[in-house]
C-alpha cells in the first residue's frame, strides 16, 4: 500500500472511530490500548463494504489514537467554563499549568463522616419521628412518606439467573449517601442539642434531617453520571479549579457501576511528567469522607484514598485538551457539587419529602453548629442566611450573615478565601501519600493507597 492509501485508510478508520461506536472506545479509559475487539468489528465492516487496507496501516491509525487519548469536547468546554463562572463569577481555568498540583480545605473543614442511612434499615424515619412530634402536631407525615420512599424495590434474579424463584426486594445498597455527601459539604457538623415545641434534636438528630434535606435535592453534575466514562482532562480542570484554587469539598461517586456510592472529596495531591510539549503524565491521589456505620452526636472523620493515574494531552498554548487513563488508575463514576436546598415539590427539590420545612430545619442546624465555623464555611449558592465573607473585606465590612459569598463579591476569585490549598495537601494528603515528589519514578508505576 503506497503512502496516499496509507493516509486514505488512517483516515477512513479515524471516521469509523468517531462514528455510533465512539462512546463505546471513550469508555474503555487505557483500555484503548487493547481495541481488539472494536478492531475486528470495524475490520469486518471494512471487509463487508469491499474497503481493504494492511496491517501496518492500522497499526500506524491505533499508535495514532493512543497518543491522542479521548479529547474534550466543546460542549463540554463551555458547560464547565458557564457553571464554573455561574456559582464563582470567575473564570475557569484550562491551562495546565496554572493548576495547583495540590489543593484541599483546612482541618476545621474537612466533611464529618455521615451514616448513608439505608432504606433496608428505614432511611431516616428516626429523626423524622422527632420532627413529626415537633412540627406536624404528632402526626407521622413526614415518617409515613419516607417509609414508603424507601419500600421501593427491585427484580433479583431466580434461579441461574432467570425469573424462577427470583423475587423483588430493596438493594443493599439503596439509602441516603448522596443526602448525607451534600449535608456535609454545605454545612458544618451539628454540635449542640436543640429543643423546639418541647422536642429535643441531638446533633445525630439534626445530621439526618440534614440528609433528608438533600436526599433529591438538585445537585450540579460537573463530570460523568450514570456509567458515562469521565475524561481524564475534564477530571483533572474540574478538581484543580474547585478543590486546588476554590478549596471547595465536591461529590464523587466512587462505583462506576449501577450502584452509587457518594462521598465528599475534600483534598487531592498530584505528582508528573512531561513526556513532550503537550503531553503529561500524573498520579493523583484524592482523599475522601468514608460514611460511618451509624449517624453519632460527634461524627469521626474516616479518610479514604484513591489512586488515579492518567496522560492529560495539551494544546499549543498549554489548555488541557484529553487525555486516557493507564490501566493500574481507579475509575469513577461522577463529580458532583451539591446546591442550596429548595422547599420539597418547588423546582429545585420536585421529588423531596413534602411534609419537612427547609427554613426549619436549616434554623436547627445554625442553633446546633459553631457560629463561628459557620460564618466562615464557603459553600457555593449559599442560602441568604449562611453567606461568608472574604478575609481582606472583613478588616472593612462588618461581619453579616447577608454579606455576599466568598468568591463572588467584587469580582475576587476562589483562591482568596481564608483557607490555603497548600497548607490543606500538606496536612490531609502529601504527608500519607507520597504523591506530590517533583517527578515520576520510572520503574514506579504508583501505589493505589485506598484503605
Amino acid at each position: 500500500m503506497g503512502g496516499l492509501e496509507r493516509l486514505c485508510g488512517l483516515k477512513w478508520l479515524f471516521g469509523l472511530l468517531s462514528g455510533p461506536l465512539r462512546p463505546q472506545f471513550e469508555n474503555r479509559s487505557d483500555e484503548t490500548r487493547d481495541l481488539t475487539g472494536m478492531c475486528r468489528y470495524r475490520v469486518e465492516t471494512a471487509t463487508s463494504l469491499g474497503v481493504t487496507f494492511d496491517m501496518s496501516t492500522l497499526f500506524v491509525a491505533l499508535t495514532a489514537l493512543a497518543a491522542l487519548g479521548a479529547p474534550i469536547s466543546n460542549a463540554e468546554i463551555e458547560k464547565q467554563n458557564k457553571i464554573f463562572e455561574q456559582l464563582w463569577e470567575t473564570k475557569f481555568t484550562w491551562e495546565y499549568d496554572q493548576l495547583p498540583e495540590k489543593g484541599g480545605v483546612e482541618e476545621w473543614r474537612v466533611p464529618y463522616s455521615g451514616y448513608i442511612y439505608p432504606d433496608t434499615a428505614g432511611g431516616t424515619q428516626s429523626a423524622l419521628r422527632k420532627y413529626d412530634r415537633a412540627f406536624n402536631g404528632g402526626r407521622g407525615l413526614a415518617t409515613s412518606w419516607e417509609q414508603q420512599d424507601t419500600s421501593m424495590t427491585e427484580r433479583q434474579p431466580g434461579l441461574f439467573g432467570g425469573r424462577l424463584f427470583s423475587r423483588e426486594r430493596t438493594p443493599s445498597w439503596y439509602g441516603h449517601c448522596n443526602g448525607w455527601t451534600s449535608a456535609a459539604i454545605r454545612h458544618a457538623e451539628p454540635v449542640k442539642s436543640v429543643t423546639r415545641n418541647g422536642v429535643t434534636f441531638s446533633p445525630s438528630d439534626i445530621k439526618g434531617l440534614l440528609a433528608e434535606l438533600y436526599m433529591y435535592n438538585h445537585h450540579e453534575i460537573l463530570t460523568g453520571a450514570n456509567q458515562q466514562s469521565v475524561n481524564p482532562g475534564v477530571f483533572h480542570a474540574v478538581l484543580a479549579n474547585w478543590l486546588g484554587r476554590g478549596e471547595h469539598p465536591l461529590g464523587i461517586d466512587t462505583d462506576a457501576s449501577e450502584e452509587k456510592w457518594n462521598y465528599p472529596v475534600y483534598a487531592y495531591a498530584t505528582s508528573s511528567a512531561k513526556h513532550s510539549a503537550r503531553e503529561v503524565e500524573v498520579k493523583m491521589n484524592i482523599a475522601y469522607a468514608k460514611d460511618s456505620n451509624g449517624e453519632w452526636d460527634e461524627s469521626p472523620r474516616i479518610k479514604r484514598v484513591k489512586y488515579l493515574h492518567y496522560m492529560l494531552n495539551l494544546d499549543a498554548n498549554g489548555k488541557i485538551v484529553g487525555g486516557y487513563f493507564y490501566r493500574d488508575s481507579n475509575v469513577i463514576d461522577m463529580l458532583w457539587v451539591p446546591l442550596r436546598p429548595k422547599q420539597a415539590g418547588q423546582p429545585g427539590n420536585e421529588a423531596g419529602n413534602p411534609y419537612i420545612n427547609v427554613d426549619e430545619v436549616l434554623a436547627i442546624w445554625r442553633a446546633s453548629a459553631p457560629e463561628d465555623t459557620r460564618k466562615k464555611w464557603l459553600a457555593v449558592d449559599p442560602s441568604e442566611l449562611d453567606r461568608v465573607v472574604l478575609v481582606t473585606e472583613a478588616e472593612t465590612t462588618p461581619v453579616s450573615e447577608n454579606a455576599p459569598p466568598a468568591g463572588t463579591a467584587s469580582g475576587s476569585t476562589p483562591a482568596t478565601t481564608e483557607s490555603t490549598a497548600t497548607e490543606t495537601a500538606n496536612e490531609t494528603v502529601a504527608s500519607e501519600q507520597r504523591a506530590t515528589e517533583a517527578s515520576i519514578p520510572a520503574a514506579d508505576a504508583g501505589e493505589e493507597l485506598e484503605d
